[in-house]
């Protein structure tokens, strides 16, 4: 299955690919997977992507 969640990353005995910008397949660890450390990243400083969003400019 094919997902950006890090809930469904997180399921017991997932095998997680990331696709590179090169196209390259690899596998990652869930600390390492994108949507894992976009998330974190988010909730840690949400104003930090939310300014753009919300900026008018």
């Amino acid at each position: 299955m094919a997902t950006h969640s890090p809930i469904l990353l997180a399921l017991p005995g997932a095998t997680i690919y990331q696709i590179g910008d090169d196209g390259s397949i690899e596998q990652v660890g869930y600390d390492d997977a994108l949507p894992v450390r976009m998330t974190r990243d988010f909730l840690a400083a949400p104003d930090r992507y939310l300014r753009y969003l919300l900026d008018p400019e």
